[in-house]
């Protein structure tokens, strides 16, 4: 008879699972801790499959598990999924950083802000070294000026009246009386021709264009004749050159070929008006108010001091000093005809020219007047052509215009005496720098001596340039770089200078430290 199977045996044939004490029957039995067969492991993801991870959780083997009590459930798979390793998360994952230190912080700025700032400064330096270098510029280093020793000379001046003199260029030797605005006549034409050659410029041996006589012309002539006018015959229809017309207002002070300029010019006596007024006030004549283009009516008023501003101004025209300097002229548009074998002389106001050097320029008188000379001279000094230009206004002793001329004669002769001429400088004498923009600097000395024309207690004001060809940045000593000078207009006098040292091109720290 066999043997009978064992009731774990016949348990587990007939399907039915027999419940270890302490578990869960709907578990199943896994292998008894130490027993022979393998372990089984279950798989722990590291995050729910649906939500954030989580850290997996070790699950105790062997007998190191914990039986559970009697009365209560073993936990859940899921509990204890929810509790992760944290110290050994902590130690691979979120160590925390070390405690902060100063070295520490300089270290981590200096790694991030080296970097930033060398690429900075390769970027600056680049653009200092390749910038333009700024042109350099001549600077006068020794003295400004230059004065002549003695006492200022007493000029014979009139007894009544203005009187003014200047030399061209170096200044003022003196005056005489009350600046106020008087009655000039005449000497208002300088300004009418003055404006109508800047308005329609001549060259020195052109005539210009010709202007058509008009009836208002003609009608000056013939009504100005019996009132002893100054006038110069013309009659309508006519053709006068701009050149003699201009000869006929400053040689016989033509009132009516004055006023025809003035109408050809601007349209209207009243329109050039306006621009001699203009005209006034651009030179800076602050005591001067025309009226009219001849000067005929005495409401047309200036000074001696004003007319000496505009006389230097017109005598710069070479046209205008050609003109004012002749003795006489012959007009084309007497009764006689309009050629050469017909024309008529007509004769410098100015009784002066071209004695004692006079070269001009313009007389004018009316009763109240008096008598006027605006006056120019030449005096050659030291090898130099100066001019004297000056001015007697308001002389009422008769003749009126003679005084005038007699007073203005001294004053040219007296004042030629006083001119003499002084080295201000000497040969090879440092008189400036070359400054490079840039705080270099090159010194530069006279290339000769310099003479320089005044006369006892002026001054002469020195000055330096390039002569308009800008300086070079790089240059051997003994390189013409300009020129000194002393003195303006016709005055001017000038010496070259030249280089005492090598000029040479700033050096590569002065670039890399300039801030403009």
């Amino acid at each position: 008879m066999g043997k009978s199977p064992d009731k774990s045996e016949r348990t587990e044939s007939s399907g039915e699972t027999a419940a270890k004490p302490g578990t869960s029957p709907s578990e199943p039995l896994g292998p008894e801790p130490g027993a022979d067969g393998e372990r089984t492991s279950e798989f722990v993801p590291l995050k729910p499959l649906d939500g954030p991870p989580k850290p997996p959780v070790r699950e105790p083997v062997g007998e190191e598990a914990p039986a559970p009590a009697p009365d209560q459930p073993p936990p859940a798979q899921d509990a204890r999924r929810e509790q992760p390793p944290l110290d050994l998360l902590a130690q691979l994952t979120n160590a925390p950083a070390p405690p902060g230190t100063v070295a520490r912080t300089v270290r981590r700025r200096l790694r991030i802000w080296t970097p930033l700032v060398a690429l900075l400064a390769l970027v600056f330096v680049t653009v200092q070294a390749l910038r333009p270098l700024p042109n350099p510029k001549l600077a006068l280093t020794g003295t400004t000026r230059y004065t002549f020793q003695g006492a200022r000379p007493e000029l014979p001046w009139p007894i009544e009246g203005q009187a003014v003199v200047d030399i061209d260029g170096l200044g003022r030797m003196g005056s005489y009386g009350d600046m106020s605005p008087l009655p000039i006549g005449s000497v208002a034409k300088v300004m009418t021709a003055y404006l109508v050659l800047k308005d329609h410029p001549l060259k020195e041996a052109e005539a210009g264009p010709d202007i058509t006589v008009d009836q208002k012309a003609e009608d000056d002539y013939t009504n100005g004749v019996p009132e002893k006018e100054s006038v110069v015959e013309v009659r309508k229809g006519q053709q006068i050159s701009e050149r003699e017309a201009i000869e006929a207002i400053m040689l016989p002070s033509a009132n009516n070929v004055a006023r025809l300029l003035a109408r050809w010019d601007a349209g209207s006596e009243q329109e050039f008006i306006k621009k001699m007024n203009s005209a006034a006030a651009e030179l800076g004549m602050t005591k001067t108010q025309y009226t009219d283009a001849s000067g005929l009516l005495e409401s047309t008023v200036s000074t001696a001091e004003d007319q000496v501003k505009l006389a230097e101004r017109a005598m710069a025209d070479p046209v205008f000093r050609a003109i004012v300097k002749m003795p006489s002229y012959d007009s084309t548009t007497t009764s006689g005809g309009s050629t050469v074998e017909t024309a008529k002389k007509q004769s410098n106001f100015n009784k002066l020219v071209p004695l004692y050097g006079v070269v001009g320029i313009k007389t004018g008188s009316t009763t109240k007047a008096g008598g006027n000379l605006l006056f120019a001279a030449e005096k050659t000094v030291g090898g130099t052509k100066q001019l004297i230009i000056g001015a007697v206004f308001g002389q009422h002793k008769p003749s009126v215009i003679d005084t005038a001329t007699q007073y203005s004669k001294e004053l040219i002769l007296a004042a030629g005496e006083q001119l003499k001429v002084e080295t201000a400088v000497r040969k090879g004498q440092v008189v400036g720098t070359v400054d490079d923009g840039l705080g270099g600097s090159t010194p530069i000395a006279a290339a000769g001596d310099m003479a320089v024309v005044g006369w006892p207690g002026a001054t002469v004001t020195l000055d330096i340039d390039d002569n308009g060809k800008g300086v070079p940045h790089q240059a051997q000593a003994g390189t013409r770089i300009g020129s000194l000078t002393a003195g303006a207009g016709t005055g001017r006098v000038a010496v070259p200078v030249t280089l005492n040292a090598d000029l040479t091109e700033p050096s590569f720290g002065s670039k890399l430290l300039r801030l403009g």
